[in-house]
């Protein structure tokens, strides 16, 4: 459990990277933004590093949590699928700033643990839609003649730049219908007909 302390630093931290980008994520530039002394932000984490791997500590448990939910929840496939990214988009679009923490390959291009925590989202997300689809799959309700690998990458890699090209874009179209449209594609492709 974090404190509320914690919870500032977190949240004052990817309001900085959205406004400076990751070189200008910085402990002085942190301390200032919230208006205390770089010791004492180390009393609350330990590096610029604790503090990104906090952050997606966050977002991995909610990441789990999407996941189990609609892994074996009731409903069609395209139905859970829709779902779990309407969940996702709603995340984004309260928290804009935090796309600039997940889609920011800058940060852990040289930070393996960092990469490593990306990479275990990622994953479980892909092993999510897998699964799902390849239920869905099963029962005859989602095209079998593409593999569950390549619809769940096509799914994700379409989100991830639907986020990106909003985020680029400094938030100027409506993230929400967007992703309503996308999703409708997402079932048009997928669906078995």
């Amino acid at each position: 459990m974090q404190t509320k302390r914690q919870t500032q630093i977190l949240n004052s931290s990817i309001g900085l990277i959205a406004q400076k980008g990751i070189q200008g994520f910085t402990i002085k530039n942190l301390s200032e933004k919230i208006g205390i002394s770089e010791p004492a932000l180390y009393r609350h984490f330990k590096s610029k590093t604790d503090i990104l791997k906090t952050i997606l500590n966050n977002f991995k448990v909610v990441v789990e949590t999407i996941s189990s939910t609609h892994s074996n929840a009731g409903g069609s496939t395209a139905d859970k699928i829709a779902t779990m990214f309407i969940q996702l988009l709603n995340i984004f679009d309260e928290q804009p700033t935090l796309i600039s923490v997940m889609f920011s390959e800058e940060i852990f291009r040289n930070e393996l643990s960092l990469k490593n925590n990306i990479c275990e989202i990622q994953d479980m997300l892909q092993l999510n839609l897998e699964h799902i689809l390849k239920t869905g799959q099963k029962s005859g309700n989602i095209r079998s003649d593409i593999d569950k690998r390549i619809l769940a990458l096509m799914l994700m890699g379409s989100f991830r730049l639907m986020m990106k090209r909003w985020d680029s874009s400094e938030h100027h179209f409506n993230l929400k219908l967007e992703g309503e449209k996308l999703i409708k594609s997402f079932k048009l492709i997928i669906l078995e007909n």
